[in-house]
């Protein structure tokens, strides 16, 4: 194990952290103030994607294309907020699972019948097209660099949006008590759709940022929707500092896990049993983690008062 390889893992793990906690910010803000399971969260992470390729096409222009998609990604999620999932606030946890669960699979579907089912790619902006040499002359993306750059300026802006402004802090009360917050007269549905609307926006900026380094396709949104559930579980439901510290850990955990595993294994056991059993121990990591966390901690690392 080299410290260049080290290093270059590390920062993978911080990209995917970065990206787990634009995805989970938005899950946790709705989970915490709204208590709220939408499953189709992920999806706004795919559309994010499919926006941009769409937009990129129209326009030329990475930026632009970033901005428009942006824009459209909060304006769908405003559109589903307003037609579907305000009605199912009140209702009880297993009808919004069902209920957004149908909604992954129709919109799945229909990236499918608008884009076709092949993969798309969006091209990485000129300016960011080049490489950075690391320790012994390795070299790293300068995309990469940028997306968690990105990453930690929207955690930062996030965290002071929510700790200093007066809408962060209606939010933080509907985190602790939603019931309250309605009582002493603050207009709890704008609340609730200022938070959702938030919230996809942040998920489609993570798949804007992603989606100059992987395929883009349907169902993409779905695997990362599972780790990003992970993330408000060990972080602690409805924070954002919370969100934050797990999704980084998480990000560590796995991409460290499943770059050297084999190679730790091979000190206990022979290479051929450290083959077969290191992607499987690898896979189970963060489960494990979250597991000791919960038992050590039930709410979470950052809990909010009141839960």
């Amino acid at each position: 194990m080299s410290g260049t390889l080290f290093l270059v893992q590390v920062l993978n793990g911080l990209q995917l952290g970065v990206l787990l906690f634009l995805i989970a910010a938005g899950l946790t803000l709705v989970f915490g103030v709204m208590d709220f399971i939408n499953l189709a969260h992920g999806v706004q992470y795919m559309l994010g994607a499919y926006l941009a390729v769409a937009f990129y096409g129209v326009v030329g222009n990475f930026l632009a294309a970033l901005i428009l998609a942006l824009l459209a990604a909060l304006a769908f999620g405003l559109l589903l907020e307003f037609l579907i999932f305000r009605h199912l606030y009140e209702r009880d946890h297993l009808d919004q699972v069902i209920a957004t669960f149908g909604i992954i699979l129709f919109l799945n579907h229909a990236v499918r019948v608008i884009w076709g089912a092949a993969p798309l790619t969006l091209p990485v902006p000129d300016f960011f097209t080049g490489t950075v040499v690391l320790m012994d002359g390795q070299l790293y993306p300068v995309w990469r660099l940028v997306i968690i750059a990105s990453g930690l300026v929207v955690a930062a802006s996030l965290y002071g949006l929510v700790s200093f402004t007066r809408i962060g802090m209606l939010v933080r009360a509907g985190a602790t008590n939603a019931r309250m917050v309605s009582a002493l007269g603050v207009n709890i549905e704008r609340l609730f759709m200022i938070v959702f609307g938030f919230g996809t926006m942040l998920a489609g900026f993570a798949g804007i940022m992603i989606a100059p380094i992987i395929s883009v396709e349907p169902g993409m949104g779905d695997n990362i929707l599972i780790l990003a559930f992970v993330v408000i579980v060990i972080g602690g439901i409805g924070s954002i500092r919370g969100a934050f510290l797990a999704a980084l850990l998480i990000g560590l955990v796995d991409t460290l896990g499943r770059s050297f595993s084999i190679d730790i294994l091979r000190l206990m056991m022979g290479p051929s049993p450290a083959r077969m059993a290191g992607p499987a121990i690898a896979s189970m990591l963060i489960y494990v983690l979250m597991a000791i966390v919960l038992y050590v901690r039930p709410a979470g690392l950052f809990p909010t008062r009141g839960r």
